[in-house]
């Protein structure tokens, strides 16, 4: 098959793999009490800083506990914005390689300033995975493209499983175990609905609506799109899409919704809107949705979930427009810097 010329496909095809992996690591990873923290910062760059925006919000809604998501950027270049004095912090480090510049520098930074304690995700036994008092290495998750895939959603599984032990939430773990089976179902029957809104070079704008846990997912996919077909592509919450973005819909338009299950009714309020202006609608939900997950998996524990297929949208999209979804323009795999 042409397609698996590509490590792009064959990352999103087997991430699955990866996706056990990192169940694995996590059950078996040594974690602090959450009780000891005051406030828990999750950070990283890209597509690991998105993975953290879903991750503090997934944290605090399990543990009750404060959490926020910050730019490994800012971490290192405004501190004194992010964190207090005399506070004992919780830093959860997320970076693919490991190497990543502005990353490594904070961790290093707040460690020397006896900020907390540092938690590493990673897929790579390098430099965070070493500076860490507890890492969770998903090596399955290695990949040879630049834009992250199977990476980013085994980090993703690891963050998720991290939030549910910090919890205490063992229930959730043991419905995680599922999630493997069901991304490798999801991505079978809904790879050729992937392909055809991708491959539809009608459409030349995409927005992703996430709100919650989801909001850090809907950036995630965002940047996929923007990255491997240089494509308008914006993500936002769903009742902030009225305010203003809106203008921009009309019949070259997609409009993805990450749909919840607390605020169904309002996010779907939103979508029909757009599809009176004219966009193009497409659904991810549990059930009743376009790609549907019919996981019986509960929503905090699933929103891996809502990965594969959009990844796969890209991939087309890609393909299509001429481009090479495997070394996107401008980018490189591994950002590091003279700082």
């Amino acid at each position: 098959m042409f397609n698996e010329n590509y490590a792009t496909y064959r990352e999103i095809r087997s991430q699955t793999e990866a996706w056990q992996n990192a169940l694995d690591i996590s059950r078996a990873a040594s974690l602090p009490d959450a009780a000891r923290y005051e406030q828990v910062v999750f950070t990283g760059c890209g597509s690991s800083y998105y993975l953290s925006m879903a991750a503090a919000t997934l944290y605090q809604e399990l543990t009750g506990r404060a959490a926020h998501a910050i730019p490994a950027g800012e971490l290192l270049l405004n501190p004194q914005t992010i964190l207090r004095e005399n506070i004992p912090y919780l830093l959860v480090a997320i970076s693919r390689s490991g190497r990543t510049t502005e990353t490594i520098r904070a961790v290093e930074k707040f460690v020397s300033e006896n900020r907390g304690d540092v938690i590493g995700i990673t897929n790579y036994h390098t430099n965070l995975a070493n500076m860490s008092i507890s890492s969770l290495v998903i090596t399955e998750g290695q990949e040879e493209s630049v834009a992250q895939t199977r990476s980013f959603a085994s980090m993703y599984i690891a963050a998720t499983a991290f939030c549910a032990r910090m919890a205490g939430r063992r229930d959730l773990l043991g419905a995680m175990e599922k999630l493997p089976q069901i991304g490798n179902w999801l991505i079978n029957n809904y790879e050729s609905f992937a392909k055809e809104i991708g491959e539809n070079l009608n459409f030349d704008r995409f927005y992703f609506l996430g709100s919650g846990i989801r909001y850090g997912l809907a950036c995630e996919v965002n940047l996929k799109m923007k990255e491997m077909t240089l494509t308008h592509s914006e993500p936002f919450h769903f009742l902030e899409f009225r305010h203003g973005p809106m203008s921009m819909v009309n019949g070259e338009t997609v409009v993805v919704g990450l749909l919840s299950e607390s605020n169904l009714s309002h996010e779907k309020a939103v979508l029909n809107e757009m599809h009176a202006l004219g966009g193009k609608t497409v659904t991810l939900a549990e059930s009743d949705a376009d790609i549907s997950f019919e996981s019986q998996i509960p929503e905090s524990a699933r929103g891996v979930l809502y990965l594969p297929v959009l990844q796969l949208m890209a991939f087309y999209r890609s393909l299509a427009k001429g481009l090479n979804p495997d070394r996107p323009k401008n980018l490189t795999a591994v950002v590091q810097l003279e700082l």
